[in-house]
Formats: structure tokens, sequence, C-alpha cells
């Protein structure tokens, strides 16, 4: 494995919310450092909407040593609109590029038949993952010939920007055309019903004639979330205030550490190339617009049990953290798991 990397999430925006209302500079250099010196990352994916932050963030790790795969991310907007926000996202690349040939890896898009507006029905994310024929749809031939013509446009405007290497984030049942791109990038969980099966999807693209590298996976922190995968968020009821619990979870730090580390183990002996675990922090995901952060700790359960997060947030952030005393966040078990697969390698 060459790149051993976590994703870091500079302020992604769903349904008007940004998940990183309060995006601090210093924090995110201090994040950055822990990231490096003590989780042994190499490199980190920057997921986000806002490009100045990315290029902000993406210079602070660069100065720290760390590969940056660069990912701007603008949801729910159209074919056009994404184009031309990628162009922009492009020529930010460049200029880091220039800086730190090598260094920096653009991703064109990330799972755009969900997050891209008009590939499948439903006027957001959420409508859209909620379609009752949302597989059905993105496997037809119609949906794969839109989608992958769409892919190749992004293709071709990133080259026409940025002289580094290209990736797309996919979903698995996403089809995509892999000759314009230089790595074959997949968000590759492991929930039902493909548990079983994850050493022989590894396999799949793995085999192919590129470097694969899994661009987002990890575990909720909730016994068996390791079997709702990349959906585990789900066990909670976003769209009301208060959000509301669905069922019973019991909050287990142990289940989200050993699910990590046995995926980054099966990453690794597929032959990965690299992986980014998901996600480093998560002070604001999921969030209903006009929610107030303050009231997470008044909820009838703990809000870190659908959080993919490597580090428990506080609420207020003015606490702080015991070993690391100057952030708003303490690691989780997960969070070892994590230094100490990539500290040996």
């Amino acid at each position: 494995m060459q790149v051993r990397g976590v994703c870091y999430d500079v302020g992604r925006e769903m349904l008007g919310q940004n998940w990183r209302p309060d995006y601090d500079p210093s924090a995110v250099r201090r994040d950055l450092e822990i990231i490096r010196s003590d989780l042994h990352c190499n490199a980190v994916r920057l997921q986000g909407r806002d490009p100045e932050r990315l290029a902000e963030a993406s210079k602070t790790a660069l100065g720290l040593g760390l590969g940056v795969w660069f990912s701007p991310e603008l949801w729910d907007h159209s074919e056009e609109e994404t184009l031309e926000y990628l162009a922009k996202g492009a020529d930010i690349a460049q200029e880091l590029w220039e800086g730190a040939p090598e260094k920096v890896v653009l991703s064109v898009g990330s799972e755009l038949s969900l997050f891209g507006y008009g590939f499948v029905p439903g006027e957001n994310v959420l409508e859209r993952l909620g379609y009752p024929k949302l597989r059905d749809v993105v496997l037809s031939p119609t949906h794969q010939a839109r989608f992958r013509a769409f892919v190749g446009r992004l293709a071709e405007t990133a080259r026409q920007r940025f002289r580094g290497k290209i990736t797309y984030a996919s979903i698995p049942f996403e089809q995509v055309d892999w000759r314009p791109l230089d790595y074959v990038g997949v968000d590759l969980y492991r929930g039902d019903p493909m548990f079983d099966r994850y050493p022989e999807l590894l396999r799949r693209y793995t085999s192919l004639d590129k470097p694969f590298v899994n661009m987002e996976f990890g575990c909720c922190t909730f016994r068996g979330a390791e079997r709702l995968g990349g959906r585990g968020w789900e066990i909670v009821d976003w769209s009301t205030w208060p959000p509301r619990l669905r069922g019973e979870h019991l909050y287990d730090q142990a289940a989200q550490a050993k699910e990590v580390a046995t995926l980054l183990r099966l990453n690794d002996e597929a032959g990965a190339y690299g992986t980014f675990v998901f996600t480093f922090i998560e002070p604001g995901a999921g969030l209903p617009p006009g929610s107030d952060r303050r009231a997470l700790p008044k909820l009838g359960f703990d809000p870190d049990l659908p959080r993919y997060a490597l580090v428990k947030s506080f609420y207020p952030e003015d606490r702080h953290g015991t070993r690391y005393p100057g952030v708003a966040w303490e690691p989780k078990e997960s969070f070892d798991a994590v230094a100490q697969f990539y500290g040996i390698r």
C-alpha cells in the first residue's frame, strides 16, 4: 500500500447545511499535524464545497509533507454547473501542483449518480437514496451511457487545466470508464448485501490495469454497524428536530475499531494502491438546516452513534480533549487502530 490516508472534511454541504460551520484554519492545521505524526498518514483526501477552504487546507497539508487528494464537491447541481465548478477546482489544484509536483491528485467527482442532479429521480441526495428503483436506474443502459459521457467530460475539463493525475470516486454499481483517469477510485464500504463478498469486490478493482484506491470506507460507532456499511447513519431520522434514533443501538467504539482495522487489512491483502479511511472528524454532519449543535448533548442518544469519525467531537466545542488538550475532540479506539496499521507500513 503506497497511499495511507484519511478523509478530511473542510465543509461539505447538504440541503443548505455546512458540516463545518465553525471552520477554524488553526484547528485544521492542528488536526493535519496529528494526522501526519500520530495517525501515520502520508496523504489526506480533502473534501468540501468552498474552493478557498480546500486551497487553504491543501497548502497546510502540503507544507506538512502530506500528499493531497483534492476533492471539490458540489451536490445537487446540474451537469453544466458541476462542470463549471470543477473547472475552478482544477485551476486551484494546478496552482497547488506547481508548488508540489507529484503530491497533488484531483478527484473530478464523487458518487455523482447519487450526489449529482438529474441522474436518479429526486430533488436532493436523500430523496435519491430513498428512490425504490435506485439500483435499477443506475444499472440501466440509458443511465450508464449518460453517466459515462459525463465522467468523460469531467475528465476532459480537468485535463485542460490540471497537469497532475486525476481520479473519480465511484459507488460500486456505477460502471465507470476508467480509460481517461489515472486511478481506479471507488468508495467501497463492506455493508450488506456484499459483506461476505468484499474480498471478491476488491479483487475486481485491483485486477484492472490501473492502481486501485479505496477513496472512502469506514464504519459507524455502534454494535452491528459493519453490516450497514456506508448507510450506518440511517439509524437516525435527521429530518426532524430533535433527531430521533430508529430502534435500539449500542454505542461501541471497539466494534468500529475492529471493522476499520479489518477493512484496512482486506484492502492491503487485495493489493490496493491506497486507502482513505472515512473520516477523521464529523462535528456537524447530518444536522438539518437551522439546527443548534449545542442541543446535541440533550438528545436521548449519543450523537457519535451514527458517526464514522475517528475522533469524538465535543458539544459545545469549548471543551478540550485529554490526549490532545488543545482540540475539541478525543481520539476513539478506531483512531488507534488506524495509527497502528499505518504505523507499521
